[in-house]
Protein backbone atom coordinates (compact mmCIF):
# COMPACT_ATOMS: atom_id res chain seq x y z
CA UNK A 1 0.00 0.00 0.00
CA UNK A 2 1.37 3.43 -0.92
CA UNK A 3 1.89 6.20 1.58
CA UNK A 4 -0.55 8.38 -0.33
CA UNK A 5 -3.23 5.71 -0.08
CA UNK A 6 -2.76 5.34 3.66
CA UNK A 7 -2.53 9.06 4.49
CA UNK A 8 -5.82 10.57 5.70
CA UNK A 9 -7.70 12.63 3.11
CA UNK A 10 -8.77 16.18 3.91
CA UNK A 11 -12.37 15.01 4.28
CA UNK A 12 -11.34 12.54 6.99
CA UNK A 13 -9.44 15.24 8.83
CA UNK A 14 -12.39 17.62 8.53
CA UNK A 15 -14.75 15.00 9.96
CA UNK A 16 -12.38 14.21 12.81
CA UNK A 17 -11.74 17.84 13.73
CA UNK A 18 -15.43 18.64 13.20
CA UNK A 19 -16.31 16.43 16.15
CA UNK A 20 -15.19 19.30 18.36
CA UNK A 21 -18.77 20.56 17.94
CA UNK A 22 -19.84 17.62 20.12
CA UNK A 23 -17.88 18.92 23.12
CA UNK A 24 -19.78 19.58 26.31
CA UNK A 25 -18.63 22.01 28.98
CA UNK A 26 -16.36 19.48 30.68
CA UNK A 27 -14.77 18.51 27.37
CA UNK A 28 -13.99 22.15 26.60
CA UNK A 29 -12.48 22.63 30.04
CA UNK A 30 -10.25 19.56 29.77
CA UNK A 31 -9.29 20.47 26.20
CA UNK A 32 -8.46 24.08 27.10
CA UNK A 33 -6.37 23.07 30.12
CA UNK A 34 -4.40 20.39 28.27
CA UNK A 35 -3.77 22.27 25.03
CA UNK A 36 -3.29 25.51 26.95
CA UNK A 37 -0.62 23.90 29.10
CA UNK A 38 1.32 22.78 26.04
CA UNK A 39 0.93 26.12 24.29
CA UNK A 40 2.21 27.68 27.51
CA UNK A 41 5.33 25.53 27.19
CA UNK A 42 5.78 26.71 23.60
CA UNK A 43 5.33 30.35 24.60
CA UNK A 44 7.53 30.19 27.71
CA UNK A 45 10.47 28.38 26.10
CA UNK A 46 10.23 30.26 22.82
CA UNK A 47 9.69 33.57 24.61
CA UNK A 48 12.69 33.02 26.88
CA UNK A 49 14.92 32.33 23.89
CA UNK A 50 13.49 35.33 22.03
CA UNK A 51 14.26 37.64 24.96
CA UNK A 52 17.83 36.35 25.03
CA UNK A 53 18.25 36.67 21.28
CA UNK A 54 17.02 40.25 21.43
CA UNK A 55 19.64 40.93 24.11
CA UNK A 56 22.36 39.57 21.84
CA UNK A 57 22.53 36.02 23.21
CA UNK A 58 23.49 33.37 20.67
CA UNK A 59 21.99 29.99 21.49
CA UNK A 60 22.98 26.63 20.00
CA UNK A 61 20.45 25.28 17.50
CA UNK A 62 19.44 22.60 20.02
CA UNK A 63 17.88 25.29 22.21
CA UNK A 64 15.49 26.33 19.43
CA UNK A 65 14.43 22.70 18.94
CA UNK A 66 12.68 22.84 22.33
CA UNK A 67 9.89 25.29 21.36
CA UNK A 68 9.81 23.88 17.80
CA UNK A 69 9.21 20.34 19.07
CA UNK A 70 6.71 21.59 21.63
CA UNK A 71 4.79 23.40 18.87
CA UNK A 72 4.60 20.25 16.72
CA UNK A 73 3.53 18.24 19.76
CA UNK A 74 0.87 20.82 20.66
CA UNK A 75 -0.62 20.83 17.16
CA UNK A 76 -0.73 17.03 17.09
CA UNK A 77 -2.42 16.65 20.47
CA UNK A 78 -4.87 19.43 19.59
CA UNK A 79 -6.16 17.13 16.85
CA UNK A 80 -5.75 13.84 18.73
CA UNK A 81 -7.58 15.04 21.84
CA UNK A 82 -10.73 15.85 19.86
CA UNK A 83 -11.19 12.15 19.20
CA UNK A 84 -10.36 11.29 22.79
CA UNK A 85 -13.10 13.59 24.07
CA UNK A 86 -15.73 12.37 21.56
CA UNK A 87 -15.78 9.17 19.53
CA UNK A 88 -13.19 7.35 21.70
CA UNK A 89 -14.24 8.71 25.09
CA UNK A 90 -15.91 5.50 26.30
CA UNK A 91 -13.11 3.26 24.99
CA UNK A 92 -10.50 5.32 26.83
CA UNK A 93 -12.24 4.91 30.19
CA UNK A 94 -10.38 1.65 30.64
CA UNK A 95 -6.62 1.20 30.80
CA UNK A 96 -5.83 3.80 28.15
CA UNK A 97 -7.02 6.69 30.29
CA UNK A 98 -4.68 5.64 33.11
CA UNK A 99 -1.78 5.27 30.68
CA UNK A 100 -2.47 8.79 29.39
CA UNK A 101 -2.41 10.17 32.93
CA UNK A 102 0.86 8.42 33.77
CA UNK A 103 2.44 9.64 30.53
CA UNK A 104 1.40 13.23 31.20
CA UNK A 105 2.69 13.16 34.78
CA UNK A 106 6.04 11.74 33.66
CA UNK A 107 6.30 14.20 30.77
CA UNK A 108 5.56 17.25 32.92
CA UNK A 109 7.93 16.03 35.64
CA UNK A 110 10.76 15.54 33.13
CA UNK A 111 10.42 19.14 31.91
CA UNK A 112 10.23 20.65 35.40
CA UNK A 113 13.23 18.64 36.58
CA UNK A 114 15.29 19.62 33.53
CA UNK A 115 14.62 23.26 34.35
CA UNK A 116 15.65 22.69 37.98
CA UNK A 117 18.81 20.93 36.76
CA UNK A 118 20.10 24.32 35.60
CA UNK A 119 20.73 25.30 39.21
CA UNK A 120 21.45 21.83 40.59
CA UNK A 121 22.73 18.99 38.41
CA UNK A 122 21.33 16.48 40.91
CA UNK A 123 17.92 16.98 39.31
CA UNK A 124 19.23 15.59 36.02
CA UNK A 125 19.01 11.96 37.18
CA UNK A 126 15.30 12.00 38.09
CA UNK A 127 14.73 14.11 34.95
CA UNK A 128 16.27 11.31 32.89
CA UNK A 129 14.18 8.69 34.67
CA UNK A 130 10.93 10.58 34.03
CA UNK A 131 11.91 11.25 30.42
CA UNK A 132 12.48 7.52 29.87
CA UNK A 133 9.20 6.66 31.61
CA UNK A 134 7.27 9.14 29.48
CA UNK A 135 8.60 7.40 26.36
CA UNK A 136 7.92 3.90 27.74
CA UNK A 137 4.31 4.75 28.61
CA UNK A 138 3.86 6.50 25.27
CA UNK A 139 4.79 3.21 23.62
CA UNK A 140 2.34 1.35 25.87
CA UNK A 141 -0.34 3.83 24.82
CA UNK A 142 0.59 3.34 21.18
CA UNK A 143 0.08 -0.40 21.53
CA UNK A 144 -3.49 0.27 22.73
CA UNK A 145 -4.13 2.54 19.75
CA UNK A 146 -2.78 0.10 17.17
CA UNK A 147 -4.86 -2.68 18.67
CA UNK A 148 -7.94 -0.52 18.16
CA UNK A 149 -6.84 0.46 14.65
CA UNK A 150 -6.40 -3.11 13.41
CA UNK A 151 -9.80 -4.02 14.85
CA UNK A 152 -11.43 -1.08 12.98
CA UNK A 153 -12.07 0.91 16.15
CA UNK A 154 -9.70 3.76 15.32
CA UNK A 155 -9.12 5.83 12.20
CA UNK A 156 -6.10 7.07 10.28
CA UNK A 157 -6.35 10.65 11.53
CA UNK A 158 -5.80 9.49 15.08
CA UNK A 159 -2.91 7.25 14.08
CA UNK A 160 -1.17 9.98 12.05
CA UNK A 161 -1.64 12.46 14.88
CA UNK A 162 0.30 10.04 17.05
CA UNK A 163 3.15 10.03 14.54
CA UNK A 164 3.49 13.80 14.95
CA UNK A 165 3.10 13.52 18.72
CA UNK A 166 6.20 11.29 18.73
CA UNK A 167 8.00 13.59 16.27
CA UNK A 168 7.28 16.69 18.35
CA UNK A 169 8.05 15.09 21.70
CA UNK A 170 11.24 13.53 20.36
CA UNK A 171 12.54 16.80 18.87
CA UNK A 172 11.67 18.72 22.03
CA UNK A 173 13.21 16.32 24.55
CA UNK A 174 16.32 15.38 22.56
CA UNK A 175 16.95 19.06 21.89
CA UNK A 176 16.38 19.90 25.55
CA UNK A 177 18.70 17.18 26.80
CA UNK A 178 21.44 18.21 24.35
CA UNK A 179 21.00 21.84 25.43
CA UNK A 180 21.46 20.72 29.04
CA UNK A 181 24.53 18.62 28.19
CA UNK A 182 26.10 21.64 26.53
CA UNK A 183 25.71 23.50 29.84
CA UNK A 184 22.63 25.56 28.94
CA UNK A 185 24.74 28.14 27.04
CA UNK A 186 23.11 31.56 26.92
CA UNK A 187 20.68 30.93 29.78
CA UNK A 188 22.70 32.85 32.36
CA UNK A 189 23.01 35.83 30.00
CA UNK A 190 19.27 35.78 29.34
CA UNK A 191 18.46 35.63 33.04
CA UNK A 192 20.71 38.62 33.62
CA UNK A 193 18.93 40.45 30.82
CA UNK A 194 15.70 39.73 32.70
CA UNK A 195 17.22 41.09 35.88
CA UNK A 196 17.52 37.71 37.61
CA UNK A 197 20.46 37.10 39.95
CA UNK A 198 22.31 34.03 38.65
CA UNK A 199 24.79 33.84 41.54
CA UNK A 200 25.20 30.26 42.65
CA UNK A 201 23.68 28.75 39.50
CA UNK A 202 25.46 25.64 38.26
CA UNK A 203 24.64 25.13 34.57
Amino acid sequence: MSLAADTPRRSELAIYVGRIREFDRTDWLVYALWIGTMLGLVASTGGFLAVGARAGVRYPVEAWLVPLGAAIFSAAIAVDTIGHRTIYKEVLRGGEALVHQITIVCGVASCVLLILAYGNRGFAIPALVFTALSIVYSLVDEAFHWRRYVSDRADRVEMWSHVFIFVGHGIMMLGWWRFYQLGYPGVADTLRALGVDTTGAAP
